[in-house]
């Protein structure tokens, strides 16, 4: 979780391979109306991000049940009752809150192509983000992707990731 540009794709997408679960990005779960509003410089507020949370937590019950390989989602869920909504239901969840500064963020965000997120609404995630406290595992995501990830799975308590011993 976090807030555009810092790297909860590239690094979710990791830390999946790495459990050997299923890895979805929220930004594929956007209906057109949201992409075209952010796309156009509007940021979502609170009633456009409910249906949207919604449908994720649905795929993370659907996606995951107990006993089943883990599921990975990078999503921004800025808020605390963003992520309430998330785990709604779910026996289990945990969140990595991955911190940028925002000169590095807004690099990252210029610098990407073809993403519908405009750099231009990065100062209303940041206003909007309510980060984590001890309920969340925060790393420094100005990291090499394998640095991440291999401090996420040893601080998530995995001793080495699965397969490689």
């Amino acid at each position: 979780m976090g807030v555009s540009g810092c790297g909860k794709s590239t690094i979710g997408a990791a830390l999946a391979n790495a459990l050997g679960g299923t890895f979805a990005d929220g930004d594929d779960f956007h209906p057109s109306e949201s992409i075209r509003k952010m796309r156009s410089g509007t940021p979502l507020d609170d009633a456009d991000r409910a249906p949207w949370l919604d449908r994720l937590n649905t795929w993370l019950r659907d996606t995951a049940p107990p006993g089943t390989a883990p599921a990975v989602l990078a999503c921004s869920a800025l808020k605390a009752a963003y992520r309430e909504r998330l785990t709604h239901g779910l026996d289990a969840c945990a969140f990595l809150f991955l911190r940028v500064d925002p000169a590095t963020l807004s690099t990252r965000m210029e610098t990407r192509p073809g993403h519908f997120m405009p750099p231009a609404l990065l100062r209303t995630q940041l206003d909007t983000l309510e980060p984590p406290g001890p309920e969340a595992l925060t790393l420094d995501a100005t990291q090499p992707v394998d640095t991440v990830v291999a401090e996420a799975l040893r601080r998530f308590g995995f001793k080495e990731a699965p397969g490689t011993s």
